[in-house]
C-alpha cells in the first residue's frame, strides 16, 4: 500500500482497539497518545488525512509542545487545513480546562479543630439569612473537611430536622464525625428546648452508628453558641 493510500484510511477502518475513542473505552484514557486525544476533539480529518494524523500535524508545527500548543489562537489552528472554526473552538477550549485544573491544583485540605474554625466555615452560608437553616459538617477520621451539607431550611422560628436523612448522607459520604450548625435569625445565641432535644437525640443515634457528633452551634452574624465548648455534651 503507498503511503498515500495509508493516508486515506479512514478511522472507522481501522481495527476497533487503535480507533482512539473506542481504545480510550477499552483501554482508559491514559493510553492514548496526544495525537490519540486531540484526534477526539477534532472528529474527523480530510480526504488525505485521519483525525489522528491531522492532531499529529498541529502537534508537529509546535515540536510536539503542549504548552506551546495552548498558545495558539483559533484564528491560527484553522490555518491547518480540515480545522474549521468550531474543531479550532474546541481544541482550545479543552487546552483552556488543562490549564484551570492545572492551576487549581489540589483542593486545600482544611481540618476543623475548634468551634470557631466550623462557625468561621458557616458563615458564607447561613450570613444574614431572614430564615432557619440547619446544616451539617462531614468530616473524615481526621476531622479533615469532607463538605457542609444544608439538610432543612425552614421559617423564622424554626425547621423540621430528620435525623434519618441526616445520617444517611453521613453514611453516603463515608463521613467519621459530623457538626451540627443551624441560624437564629433573631441574633440570639441561647439554644432553645427543642435544640437541645434535637441534639441529645442527634448524638444518641450518631453514638450508635459510630458517627460521633462533635458539636452543635448556633449562629447568628454577631457571634455564635457552641454547645461543646459550653459543656452540654
Amino acid at each position: 500500500m503507498s503511503y498515500l493510500n495509508q493516508h486515506k484510511t479512514s478511522i472507522k477502518q481501522w481495527a476497533e482497539e487503535d480507533r482512539p475513542r473506542e481504545k480510550l473505552l477499552l483501554k482508559g484514557k491514559s493510553v492514548l497518545s496526544e495525537a490519540e486525544l486531540i484526534g477526539i476533539l477534532i472528529g474527523s480529518g480530510t480526504r488525505t488525512l485521519t483525525a489522528v494524523d491531522l492532531a499529529k500535524e498541529i502537534l508537529h508545527s509546535v515540536d510536539n509542545n503542549l504548552n506551546l500548543l495552548a498558545k495558539l489562537s483559533v484564528n491560527d489552528l484553522k490555518k491547518f487545513k480540515g480545522i474549521g472554526e468550531a474543531k479550532a473552538i474546541s481544541i482550545v477550549s479543552a487546552l483552556e480546562l488543562g490549564r484551570r485544573r492545572k492551576e487549581a491544583g489540589q483542593p486545600k485540605v482544611v481540618k476543623i479543630s475548634t468551634s470557631k474554625m466550623a462557625y468561621d466555615l458557616m458563615h458564607p452560608y447561613l450570613q444574614d439569612l431572614p430564615h432557619e437553616e440547619f446544616w451539617i459538617i462531614l468530616l473524615d477520621r481526621a476531622n479533615q473537611l469532607i463538605k457542609p451539607i444544608p439538610v432543612s431550611q425552614g421559617g423564622v422560628s424554626g425547621t423540621v430536622v430528620d435525623t434519618k436523612i441526616i445520617f444517611k448522607t453521613a453514611l453516603e459520604s463515608l463521613a467519621s464525625s459530623l457538626i451540627l450548625a443551624h441560624n437564629h435569625p433573631s441574633g440570639s445565641l441561647k439554644p432553645s428546648q427543642k435544640d437541645l432535644s434535637l441534639t441529645k437525640q442527634l448524638k444518641e443515634a450518631g453514638s450508635i452508628l459510630e458517627i460521633p457528633v462533635l458539636d452543635h452551634l448556633i449562629y447568628t452574624n454577631s457571634g455564635y453558641f457552641s454547645m461543646a465548648d459550653a459543656g452540654v455534651f
